[in-house]
């Protein structure tokens, strides 16, 4: 039970580092030195950094997943979409190292497309895909590849979001989600039966 804590407490710290300033401020001396245990004795819960990043890059992606389940979006399929998008940005926004380190940031293990989704390893992604495949057994969507559906829609919202936290968008945040609002539905009115 002892062994499980520590590795909890382990994780939890690494993602306090990542949250607060970025994944590169996460190392094994650091992590251990805010623990209170050798570096040496991180490597008996993780056999390196990448392993320890997996771990919170899981965790985060698990959050976020329950995040949006925990929503119970009600509504037609426009609606449900726009609180899961609501639920996506308050993440980026609000923990914008963790979600570019989840994101964009390169890092061995990082989850690719199509093989790691079709599998259901993006949580967040498979909820989205859930909604997406709703939509076409419905007939709102026309019938296509869901996961590369799924692909166009959060695409453009991801880019959005990159181009806004690194200062390429001269707006205020309500103005922000607003436009990813907008982008959303005209994409969704695209793909509509």
């Amino acid at each position: 039970m002892k062994e499980q804590g520590t590795a909890a407490r382990i994780a939890d710290t690494a993602r306090r580092i990542l949250v607060e300033e970025g994944a590169d401020a996460v190392s094994m001396r650091r992590v251990g030195e805010a623990v209170g245990v050798t570096a040496m004795a991180i490597y008996r819960h993780y056999p390196n950094r990448d392993a320890l990043l997996r771990a919170v890059a899981d965790a985060g992606a698990r959050e976020l997943a329950a995040d949006w389940a925990r929503l119970a979006p009600s509504g037609d399929l426009e609606e449900r979409a726009e609180v899961l998008l609501d639920g996506f940005l308050d993440f980026a926004l609000g923990r914008p190292h963790l979600y570019n380190f989840l994101m964009s940031d390169p890092w061995g293990r990082a989850r690719r497309f199509p093989e790691d989704f079709r599998a259901g390893q993006g949580p967040p992604f498979s909820v989205m895909v859930e909604l997406v495949e709703e939509g076409m057994r419905t007939g709102a969507l026309r019938g296509d590849d869901p996961l590369e559906v799924t692909l166009t829609i959060t695409s453009c919202t991801q880019g959005l979001v990159q181009h806004y936290l690194s200062g390429r968008m001269s707006m205020d945040e309500p103005e922000f989600r607003a436009l990813c609002h907008r982008v959303v539905r005209r994409v969704m009115d695209g793909l509509r039966a």
